[in-house]
């Protein structure tokens, strides 16, 4: 990788490591009650920007190739888990952006808020599972040694937890009460320093100017 690819595997880290620290900071107890609930709804918008931010690098200027019947199977994955991730990260935006406004109904805040953070859940899980499988592919399924081994389980976990958030987070018919608070924000919370953690163990690919054989190249 060139200095210019790394450059942007940084950017790529950067931005996924500030909008999980500001989703972790959203969710960490006592912030919300400290803060108020616009300052708490304004640091996960502008997590979500910086998920976006980074997914946008990370599918349009890591190098990726749309895929074409040349590319190989992982690649192929790899480049689906990136664009299902971004799309995922737009879901966010709609549903960060919404909890700003006060005005909503409880009906309107359910279906403009919750809709697109369970949809965007379910990307970032499918995101999750797609990019497994291209690890699985050129590592295996467990390869502690390899690159990015360690990221892309990272964000299962993550993946599945912000799930579990989204779970917790269903209104109770005809209150203002949620399914059950504690999953919501124990699971955006634990999902988010997850995220933080496989971008910061995030690297870039080994030099190609020899083949090594083994895991990690």
């Amino acid at each position: 990788m060139g200095q210019l690819g790394k450059a942007r595997l940084r950017r790529e880290s950067l931005g996924f490591a500030l909008g999980s620290a500001l989703f972790a900071l959203g969710a960490a107890p006592g912030y919300a009650t400290a803060v108020g609930s616009e300052a708490d709804n304004l640091t996960f918008f502008v997590g979500s920007l910086f998920f976006t931010a980074a997914a946008f690098v990370q599918l349009r200027l890591s190098g990726r190739a749309v895929p074409d019947a040349t590319t190989s199977r992982a690649d192929r994955y790899d480049w689906w888990s990136a664009l299902v991730q971004f799309v995922g990260t737009l879901l966010f935006n709609i549903s960060t952006g919404v909890a700003l406004v006060r005005s909503l109904s409880l009906h309107e805040h359910h279906e403009f808020v919750w809709k697109p953070d369970l949809f965007g859940s379910v990307c970032f899980l499918a995101s999750s599972a797609l990019a497994v499988v291209a690890t699985t592919e050129i590592n295996g399924l467990w390869d502690p040694h390899a690159r990015n081994w360690g990221s892309t389980w990272l964000n299962m976990i993550g993946s599945v937890a912000f799930g579990v958030s989204a779970a917790g987070a269903v209104f109770v018919p005809g209150t203002h009460r949620p399914e059950d608070a504690a999953a919501a924000n124990a699971g955006t919370l634990v999902g988010a320093l997850c995220f933080l953690a496989a971008a910061l163990l995030m690297k870039p690919p080994a030099p190609r100017t020899e083949k090594m054989p083994g895991p990690g190249r």
